[in-house]
């Protein structure tokens, strides 16, 4: 017994039955409104969910950030409370438990228990689960310049339920495995908690850092002190191990900070006429996304080779100190102009032409030697706050990765149930 793993103690010997999300869940695909129609979104009581919920307020969700009245329900019908949410189209794997009545956008496809298992099955458990099917979601998704998932597969995929036989005790071991899995979470929620303090000061020195009394600064605008170059297209089928370096739209706020010198992608090399290039100094910028905050966010691009960009994102190429523009691009001012200039639909997307007048602060305008050197001492006070919440090789962010990493292992030997060696768990 010493050489069991605890799921296998925990299991002692109890059988595993798979079924299929299709038979487990009723599957229901996320919507927006109208917009055009205003009193869908007039003193909305009804939560809405996106994937900006997750990104601020984590997993286990009672409340979004955005509610829509009773006209913007199909039908008259919510998704019901204590279900889950996976988004299976761009950012793909995110997923959340929602603990309310709601209704999410078409981002997210949602599970909801069938009544049939509803003795059966713990529905944290199944939360848990959905971490490997996220893992499957974005190994398995269509080959198209917009990602989505395989929603054949999809329905196919298998979750397991323990000692079908005896709901009791299956119930017994689900619980137990959340209980575990529970206490990681909570160990990690601590110190996440204390870095979410930590960024907010951050954010708000950076703003004031960035604030200037009249006459300090000239306010100029974007396409007076640079210009927008539009990238080119390239697909998911154009990703190889070794080739020309390229950032992806969605990559500039999902993976980068406020600058790189490397990139996580590279593009197919016989491609290298047809694609458009940020070159070192270029700042460049997201022009589609989930949100009207990450349409417009901007990673200043460092390194010491051009890199490819895609067309749904610009290169800001200006004669200024390129972080100094990515930390002005990250100010609460900065995104609220930005708003104006980002038409809403299923894609949020960044009107360039009214993009190009948002304005941002020059010093010492009539001195450029003197100009750089303020940014310059700017971006250094800035780099150091950074350093503090962004970088995950010192203070807070690098203990929460290793407590994630940690989390992450238990969870996945927690959930690696045995599978039937005659079959093909999808």
């Amino acid at each position: 017994m010493s050489g069991l793993t605890y799921l296998e103690k925990l299991l002692d010997g109890a059988e595993i039955e798979w079924q299929t999300i299709s038979d487990i869940f009723n599957l229901k695909n996320g919507y927006t409104p109208s917009k055009s129609n205003k009193k869908h979104w007039e003193n909305g009581t009804i939560p809405w969910f996106r994937m900006d919920d997750i990104r601020q307020n984590g997993r286990i969700l009672d409340d979004s950030l955005q509610k829509v009245s009773a006209t913007a329900v199909k039908g008259g019908k919510l998704f019901p409370a204590n279900s889950i949410i996976i988004a299976t189209s761009a950012t793909i794997g995110e997923h959340a438990l929602i603990t309310v009545p709601f209704l999410s956008n078409q981002r997210f496809t949602c599970l909801s228990l069938d009544a049939k298992y509803a003795g059966f099955l713990n529905t944290k458990f199944l939360f848990y689960y959905c971490f490997l099917l996220a893992d499957w979601c974005t190994k398995n998704t269509t080959k198209s310049s917009f990602a989505s998932v395989d929603m054949d597969g999809f329905r196919k995929y298998k979750f397991p339920i323990p000692c079908p036989e005896n709901p009791e005790k299956s119930l017994e071991i689900q619980t137990e495995i959340v209980r575990i899995l529970d206490a990681f979470t909570a160990m990690t929620a601590e110190l996440t908690a204390e870095l979410s303090m930590r960024k907010q000061q951050y954010n708000y020195y950076r703003d004031q850092l960035l604030s200037f009394e009249d006459g300090e600064v000239e306010w100029k605008a974007m396409g007076e002190i640079g210009e927008f170059i539009r990238g080119k297209r390239f697909t998911k089928k154009d990703y190889v191990d070794d080739g020309i370096p390229a950032i992806h739209y969605g990559e500039i706020y999902t993976r980068y900070g406020t600058s790189a010198e490397n990139v996580y992608s590279q593009v197919r090399s016989d491609m290298a006429d047809s694609l458009r290039y940020a070159e070192h100094g270029d700042v460049v910028v997201a022009g589609v996304g989930e949100t009207v905050e990450d349409v417009g966010k901007a990673v200043a691009w460092l390194g010491g080779e051009k890199v490819a960009i895609h067309d749904d994102s610009f290169a800001f190429r200006h004669a200024m100190n390129p972080k100094y523009i990515a930390y002005v691009m990250q100010t609460t001012a900065f995104i609220d102009a930005k708003a104006k200039h980002v038409s809403s639909g299923k894609v949020n997307r960044l009107l360039i032409k009214g993009f190009a007048k948002v304005e941002v602060p020059v010093p010492f305008p009539n001195d450029p030697e003197k100009s750089l050197a303020e940014q310059k001492r700017i971006v250094s006070i800035l780099d150091k706050f950074d350093a503090l919440t962004s970088s995950i090789s010192e203070g807070l962010p690098r203990e929460i990765e290793l407590r994630q990493q940690q989390y992450e292992y238990y969870r996945d030997q927690l959930l690696s149930f045995p599978k039937p060696e005659s079959e093909s768990v999808a």
